[in-house]
């Protein structure tokens, strides 16, 4: 089996990836291959499930918005109800807005302030175009009636390197071990997180919403997706497999340490959340 994961290696995604592999070898009895193919938020690996046979041997792990965003941008001509089979919701991660060295500013608040003054003056990056980063820039903008720079980038790693040498000012990452570190030590200041309350790892930061951001407080949705015409037996025998993988403690663990929620479920919950989405 091959898990393609639609980020470049380094990333929360790509650790669970591997994880949930190392454990469904065997319960499955097969071996596990994670390849990593990340681009266009994700929308480069969720297209590879069109070529892909559907006998349950190639599955994506991504974020759901190649699925709910990139086709109505046209950004994709994928179809998300013929040429993707979600399988499990796999995780929740709350988006985080941090601050580079390349801007003095403690607070969301005062970030508004400096892109007032300086308009199109300050960079904020996300993870590409069409992702849920994407969708808190945006919705900012909309609201504060500033305008910033985007920078989209791959993924996350070379975005964090970018972020810790200033080559921009704002970034909305996904939360995970390295973004709280570079937290921890001084090297990245956050300014809010996408989520429904404050999260127990950064308690002193606070929500999109109490930032004074409410349609910005977003979070990104993680999954399992199969090619479109998969069995419908081949899907379940997959979700029973994955969740059992996730509900181990180290995987329940390593995802609550970062403040990702563990998500689970079956597939016909999953098509529900991504349809809903997508509305």
């Amino acid at each position: 089996m091959r898990i393609v994961v639609a980020y470049p290696p380094g990333g929360v995604s790509d650790a669970i990836a591997r994880s949930l592999a190392k454990r469904v070898t065997t319960s499955l009895g097969v071996p596990v291959v994670v390849e990593n193919r990340g681009g266009a938020g994700g929308v480069v690996a969720m297209e590879s499930l069109r070529h892909a046979a559907p006998d349950g041997r190639t599955l994506v792990f991504s974020a759901v918005s190649p699925l709910t965003i990139a086709p109505l941008l046209g950004s994709t001509d994928l179809d998300p109800e013929r040429d993707v089979t979600p399988v499990m919701s796999v995780m929740v991660t709350p988006v985080l807005v941090v601050a580079t060295h390349a801007l003095a500013s403690d607070t969301l608040a005062a970030v508004i302030v400096a892109a007032r003054a300086n308009v199109g003056g300050i960079r904020w990056a996300t993870s590409g175009v069409g992702t849920t980063g994407h969708r808190v820039l945006e919705r900012v903008q909309g609201s504060s009636g500033v305008d910033f720079t985007h920078v989209p980038y791959k993924g996350g790693s070379q975005q964090l390197v970018d972020a810790l040498a200033g080559e921009f000012e704002v970034l909305s990452t996904n939360v995970g071990e390295l973004q709280l570190r570079y937290v921890r030590e001084g090297r990245l200041k956050a300014l809010a997180v996408g989520a429904p309350k404050r999260l127990d790892v950064l308690p002193e930061v606070p929500t999109l919403a109490e930032a004074g951001f409410p349609e910005a407080n977003l979070a990104s949705t993680f999954g399992l997706f199969a090619p479109g015409r998969t069995p419908a037996q081949t899907v379940e025998e997959l979700n029973r497999a994955f969740n059992a993988a996730l509900r181990d403690p180290d995987i329940q663990q390593r995802l609550r340490a970062v403040g990702n929620l563990p998500a689970g479920g079956s597939p016909a919950d999953f098509a529900g959340q991504i349809r809903r989405e997508r509305e």
